[in-house]
């Protein structure tokens, strides 16, 4: 199959249309929200909640008047997405139950032995929700025989707490809702419609599974490399050897392209029914920039090392190193501004009157802010401020100072 060469710009461009994130903003209210997880197959979830949760952030930037309430609707009322596994933690449309059914099963064949130590309360917890309703692992009281700690994860837990997880993990239960970040289950066949549930996996052998997965996951960024990284994890039996068998399938298939773009090293994949994005990235338009604030976990950012070859942006979500070994800070969103990442900044809120503050700020190298960028930059946290639910914007005195962001206030 013919490699399409493109430059960085091309590159660059067909990766923010490709993940909506080019100008216009199409998409706006639940069906925005609901078009774009079933174009990217999934958004990372993270319990983290700065100035929203990782999926709120990942949806601001691209639905116009997105508000968290219209996510938790299509997750708990409407039932049309899940919480589930994929890129780690996310939430995938419901119709793609059928998919992880390997998953699942995988599951259980791991936590449902009777060597299990939750396993023994399995008839108690089922009986508990049965006569009660949804419940979390607080609302399970039981008899101090049952009230031990088991290993479970990275920590020890209760048992009540590794029962309801187990069930979710192989199917049985889904989250009903969720208190802050504690999980709130019930079973799977109260929400999801019997055709799904009872639905034999689409995918017939392991080389089928694994050729859907690997083509799922390029689509859910738009460029990837067959090299290791973030971007492929979360794909359980799928290594190094099975994602470079499952490329070569696709590429026979025609399902997939290679492209190259001058100075990465790796050969880059799209899926072969994204050509047409990629054609209109490819043409250029004279059309206005605007800004946007983005998420640490976007979807954009699952391979890092290829946002630094194609957009000169070094990036690194820094939560999880000790304060001395941070570059930047805790919590730190990056700015994009049209095809080009312009800044990053620490963001914090009040907690008395809701205010978004920007504790620290970092222009990128090279960037000198015209009027026109600090004009979109404002429009861009005006619209960030109606997200959070306040106009209220308090900036560090000593990091306006030295950014010079004064304008940003005004």
């Amino acid at each position: 199959m013919e490699e399409i060469t493109l430059t960085h710009t091309q590159a660059g461009r067909f990766l923010l249309m490709h993940q909506g994130l080019g100008p216009p903003r199409e998409l706006a209210g639940k069906d925005g929200i609901l078009a774009h997880i079933r174009r990217m197959g999934c958004i990372q979830f993270d319990p983290l909640d700065i100035v929203g949760r990782n999926p709120d952030l990942v949806l601001q930037a691209r639905v116009d008047d997105f508000e968290p309430g219209m996510l938790r609707e299509l997750l708990y009322e409407d039932r049309q997405c899940v919480d589930g596994y994929d890129k780690m933690m996310s939430i995938y449309p419901v119709d793609d139950w059928p998919f992880f059914q390997r998953r699942r099963e995988s599951a259980l064949r791991r936590l449902g032995d009777s060597s299990q130590p939750a396993t023994s309360i399995l008839p108690q917890v089922r009986s508990a929700i049965e006569e009660r309703g949804p419940l979390s692992s607080i609302d399970l009281d039981f008899d101090k025989d049952f009230d031990e700690k088991v290993d479970w994860s990275w920590a020890p837990t209760r048992i009540a707490r590794a029962a309801l997880e187990s069930m979710y993990l192989w199917g049985e239960l889904i989250v009903h809702h969720k208190v802050h970040t504690r999980k709130v289950y019930d079973f799977a066949s109260r929400h999801i419609a019997e055709a799904l549930l009872l639905a034999p996996d689409p995918n017939e052998t392991e080389e089928q599974y694994h050729d859907w997965y690997v083509l799922r996951r390029i689509g859910s960024v738009g460029l990837l490399g067959g090299r290791a990284g973030d971007a492929w994890l979360g794909m359980p039996g799928i290594k190094s050897k099975e994602r470079r068998a499952a490329l070569a399938r696709l590429l026979e298939d025609g399902r997939i392209v290679p492209v190259s773009v001058p100075g990465v090293q790796s050969p880059l994949f799209m899926r072969s029914r994204d050509r047409v994005t990629l054609d209109r990235a490819t043409i250029a338009d004279e059309r206005p920039p605007h800004a946007v604030i983005m998420a640490p976990l976007d979807n954009l950012l699952w391979d890092r090392r290829l946002v630094e070859e194609i957009f000169g942006f070094h990036y690194r979500w820094e939560v999880y190193k000790p304060a001395a070994e941070r570059r930047y800070g805790y919590y730190v969103l990056p700015i994009l501004h049209g095809d080009r990442f312009v800044a990053r900044f620490e963001p914090g809120r009040d907690k008395e009157n809701g205010a978004l503050i920007i504790k620290k700020w970092w222009w990128e190298s090279g960037v000198t802010p015209s009027e026109r960028m600090r004009s979109d930059l404002v429009h861009c946290f005006k619209r960030f401020l109606g997200y959070l639910g306040t106009d209220k914007l308090e900036i560090d005195n000593e990091t306006s100072k030295g950014a010079v962001l004064e304008w940003l206030g005004q």
